[in-house]
């Protein structure tokens, strides 16, 4: 049987998108032990392979099985769609030991070999302590191998979040659901998530909390027990050019039109991002890119969006075909 969120009336009021620079470090220690999540990752891998080598991982893997439970005081729903990492530290930081070692104990049950380690005994003899070192070891985690690249990855999920809004504006709950993941389906009032395992839950009004990920491809994550509010993490949009390189060259033609610059600006919003992330990716200052995006958008070929503290600009119809119509030829 699937894992199911059941919803009420109340839930569908409740439904919100968020970010969790927490997850992603907590996914990016995970990709570090599980071959099969690294094909879209080499580049960051590559570059993050010294650094990484300094840090001792195994508490954290300990508490990672392939199947089974990971603490759910890891890695809980973050606290509003714009938290920051400090922030959802301190959560972590304040979980009561009693929920840690229960937690932790369960985790360690479905590592194999993990229960009975001198490291196992030693995080259940003193729960408090763990949550302070695994809390620690999550920091360190951080900055060596997510906050370098933090703009990036946010940019990327940031543009997930206004697609999914817009289809969320355009189509309802139903056209939201259905179009997060294939293996993720609305039907009368439950969300199904198709995976092994069984999880009915009944959200009874706290409704649910929707996360994309980078660093959790290809896999869904949902349920989180009570008190933490259910979750559903799924793999962000766009994660297979996360790590790409310049774009690609702007047709001739689109640059005749509208000039090589603004014409390489437009071609770069494959998917939304903000004007310092488009700056990085064309090896423009922040300040032209925001006048070639003023230009494009005056001309009707890019919009708007605010998000948290940040602009996010996209295509237009007339925008998505000036860029993907041009022929390329000269």
């Amino acid at each position: 049987m699937p894992f199911e969120l059941r919803f009420g009336e109340g839930d569908l009021l409740r439904c919100r998108f968020a970010l969790s620079p927490r997850w992603e470090t907590q996914e990016a220690v995970r990709t570090l032990q599980r071959p099969g999540r690294h094909g879209y990752h080499l580049p960051w891998l590559r570059g993050i392979r010294a650094a990484a080598a300094e840090l001792d991982l195994r508490p954290l893997w300990l508490l990672m099985p392939v199947r089974g439970y990971t603490p759910d005081f890891l890695g809980p729903p973050p606290l509003g769609p714009a938290a920051g990492f400090e922030e959802e530290m301190a959560a972590v930081r304040a979980t009561d030991p009693a929920t840690a070692r229960v937690e932790i104990e369960r985790a360690l049950r479905d590592t194999p070999g993990a229960y009975g380690s001198p490291l196992g005994r030693a995080m259940l003899a003193d729960p408090a302590r763990a949550v302070r070192e695994l809390a620690d070891l999550t920091e360190a985690a951080w900055r060596v191998l997510v906050e370098p690249h933090w703009p990036r990855l946010r940019a990327l999920l940031e543009a997930d979040l206004v697609f999914h809004s817009r289809r969320l504006a355009e189509g309802g709950l139903e056209a939201l659901f259905n179009g997060l993941h294939p293996t993720l389906t609305w039907r009368d009032g439950t969300l199904v998530v198709d995976r092994p395992g069984e999880h009915v839950r009944e959200l009874g009004g706290q409704g649910v909390v929707l996360m994309p990920s980078a660093f959790g491809w290809p896999e869904v994550v949902s349920g989180f027990d009570p008190p933490w509010q259910p979750t559903v993490v799924y793999p962000a949009r766009g994660v297979g050019g996360l790590w790409s390189g310049p774009v690609a060259r702007t047709p001739a033609a689109l640059a005749r039109l509208l000039g090589r610059a603004r014409a390489d600006v437009l071609c770069a919003l494959e998917e939304p991002a903000a004007t310092t992330e488009l700056a990085r990716r064309l090896g423009l200052a922040p300040s032209t890119v925001s006048e070639h995006l003023s230009a494009l958008r005056g001309a009707g070929l890019l919009l708007a969006h605010r998000h948290g503290h940040r602009v996010l600009y996209e295509r237009t119809p007339l925008g998505i075909t000036l860029a993907t119509g041009a022929t390329g030829q000269p």
